[in-house]
This record gives structure tokens, sequence and C-alpha cells, in this order.
């Protein structure tokens, strides 16, 4: 999911000049082939990110920005995603786990906070630990942005695969409240009041 992101050729400015970067969109990468045709380390492919075209243990780092939103842009309550969107989050997390080598790093990028993020994220069977940070400036009425980092053949912590465990966890109905005791009839509710 680069979409028209200059991530890419960032990562190529800085050093890391062995990139690939897909995307859903044919004019997409057809554009960004061609802006970036004078970095020959630079590779662009069309490919859906639920399904990679890519070999197992096929990187050392894969990086999504805001790509994994996209899954969760028709939910309504964030509190209770559909078993649709787990689905699809999972599909893709497992293609992720599977194209990294051992020891290998996923970044996830993303305003998702934790609450919401790391449940999907934390599933033992990707193979990976979880960490998080925080960034941005949230003083300055900017939004905080949250920076995932999953390491390939390090354990989950306790915790996190606690919170991973919930996600396939339906909900309880909550408790409704107890009834109302009748009316008693008797009842001056102007005595009751002492001012």
């Amino acid at each position: 999911g680069c979409g028209n992101s200059a991530l890419s050729h960032d990562l190529h400015e800085l050093g890391y000049t062995d990139v690939t970067s897909i995307d859903f969109s044919p004019a997409c990468i057809a554009a960004m082939r061609a802006r970036y045709a004078h970095c020959p380390g630079l590779r662009w492919a069309v490919m859906d990110i639920r399904a990679l075209a890519f070999p197992d243990a096929a990187f050392d780092v894969v990086l999504e920005k805001g790509t994994l939103d996209v899954l969760m842009v028709e939910e309504t309550d964030p509190w209770d995603v559909s078993p649709q969107a787990v689905a699809a989050m999972h599909r893709v997390l497992a293609e992720v786990s599977r194209v990294l080598r051992p020891r290998g790093c996923f970044i996830s990028i993303t305003f998702a906070q934790p609450h919401f993020r790391k449940p999907h994220y934390a599933q033992e069977a990707f193979g990976w630990s979880l960490r998080h940070v925080t960034c941005g400036d949230g003083d300055a009425g900017a939004f905080h942005y949250f920076l995932y980092i999953m390491r390939k053949g390090q354990p989950l912590d306790p915790r996190d695969l606690a919170l991973g465990r919930q996600l396939h966890q339906r909900p309880q109905p909550p408790t409704p409240p107890p009834a109302p005791a009748p009316p008693d009839d008797d009842e001056n509710y102007l005595l009751a009041i002492q001012l």
C-alpha cells in the first residue's frame, strides 16, 4: 500500500537502497516507477496485501504506514470489530509473517491506538514479539500516531498474548440493570425531602 508516498524514496536517500514497494493500484505503481526511475534500488510491484507473491522469508523488514487502516475503515465500533475485519487483518498479518526472515522486523505506523490495534498483532500464530511507541506532539493539537514493532522469532509478552486471545472472544452482552422497584402508593415523596 505504498500509494504515492515519498517514503520509499526517503528510505533510499537515507541509504536503504534495496526497497520493494507494492500497491493494489496499477496506475499508482506505474506513476511511482516513472517518478523514481533514477533509483534502480527501488522496485515497484502491483500486489494484493492479502496474497503476497513473494517467497517465504524474503524480507528482513516489512514496513506499512496506514495500509492496514483500510481494513478497518468500514467498522462502526472499534471496540467490537466484525469477524470479517478480524479475518481480513489476520490474513494480511499472516502473509507479513510468512515473508519475514527469522529475526526480521515488521513495522506498522498508524493512528490506531494500542487498545484497538495490539490485539490484532498479538497473535501467537505470527511468531513475533510486539512493542509499541507513541509518537507525535499531542499537546500542540496534533494527533498522536503509533509505531508498532514486531520481531519474528521472539515470544509475545504474556499480557499481549492475553490481549490477542480476547480478539477471538465475542463480547458478552451487557447485564441489564435491575428492574426498578414498584412504586409504593403510600410513600409521600414530599416528606422524604429534608431541606
